[in-house]
């Protein structure tokens, strides 16, 4: 079994914790955002602002279809 066959046999664990991370501390990871874009736009000099915003807004949303594909899940941040 090679190191690829493997991880496709954990794929589902790691997913499931990903999603119960989402779904504990969607707060926190919220706050990281944030304070992520602030570090990116001050650092461009507000030069990429609208880019930057879209790359938030995809994280979020990846963190949101991961509290959301948790049974019972949804709870991570949304903006």
């Amino acid at each position: 079994m090679g190191l690829l066959d493997k991880f496709k046999g954990r794929s589902g664990d790691i997913k499931k914790k990903a999603a119960d991370v989402a779904d504990q501390h969607g707060d926190k990871i919220d706050q990281g955002l944030s304070k992520a874009r602030g570090a990116a736009s001050k650092a461009t000099d507000g030069k990429h602002d609208d880019k930057i915003a879209t790359v938030e807004q995809k994280a979020r949303e990846g963190v949101q279809r991961l509290g959301d594909d948790k049974p019972g899940g949804g709870t991570s941040p949304r903006r």
